[in-house]
């Protein structure tokens, strides 16, 4: 039996886990099955991989999308340049890191996204928001990464202005501010500077549509959540896992 697995911390409201485990059966795949495995530590990463022969692949979620960096043998070249790894090989013995994430947000995001929102500002600084970058970099968006903290060449909240809002017609969030249980959070924008022009993008898929995207489409903003985005990043683990 082979195993393939999530891990990160917490992961008490897993999508992957549902999903593997309904498209193996749905697809009559029997040889492969799907597992949390919760890491307090990213260092106890080393434990599990040493317990688990069986393991053949994984996913990985916040908060370890950058810390998995030292343990891959192998980096696909989407992981060199961002430095995120969300999809693991294990092959005799060698973990070798993919970014699935950045088909998943670019596909996505090109359903909805228009030419014209050529300014984006990009709330969170983890692993995500460095897959949502690499691909607004392909797609010739200029971005302006916000973080609670300064540093690393983004702002702060409190530096985005009203007119700054009016400026980025793409907003992404990709921190987990708005995710269940704290289902009445939203990062701290100008809201009302938000307007028909706007597209707002939350990686977050529970609740369906957060208060983020509710503040953007009472200001009628094209809005959407991760929850596409997860279902192909999903399928591209997949390919590679089974190659």
């Amino acid at each position: 039996m082979k195993t393939y697995g999530l891990i990160g911390y917490p992961l008490s409201h897993s999508f992957s886990k549902k999903y593997f485990t309904e498209k193996f059966l749905k697809e009559g795949i029997t040889d492969a099955r799907y597992e949390l495995f919760p890491l307090s530590d990213i260092m106890e990463l080393k434990a599990l991989l040493d317990s688990r022969s069986d393991l053949c692949g994984l996913n990985v979620t916040i908060p370890y999308k950058e810390q998995v960096s030292p343990f891959l043998h192998n980096k696909s070249e989407v992981v060199a340049a961002t430095g995120a790894c969300n999809c693991i090989l294990i092959k005799e013995g060698k973990l070798t890191g993919f970014n699935t994430d950045v088909t998943g947000f670019e596909k996505s995001l090109l359903t909805l996204w228009k030419p014209s929102q050529k300014k984006a500002l990009v709330l969170g600084t983890g692993g995500a928001s460095k897959a949502v970058l690499f691909v607004l970099k392909k797609l010739g968006v200029e971005s302006t990464v916000v973080s609670r903290n300064p540093g690393n060449g983004s702002i702060t909240y409190s530096d985005v202005t009203p007119g700054m809002v009016q400026d980025h017609l793409l907003i992404i969030n990709t921190t987990p501010v708005g995710m269940y249980p704290q289902i009445e959070d939203c990062p701290p924008l100008v809201y009302d500077a938000i307007g028909s022009g706007h597209f707002l993008f939350d990686l977050i898929y529970n609740p369906e549509k957060t208060l983020f995207l509710k503040q953007g489409e009472e200001r009628g903003a094209a809005i959407k959540n991760g929850y596409e985005m997860l279902e192909i990043q999903a399928e591209e683990s997949w390919k590679i896992w089974k190659q």
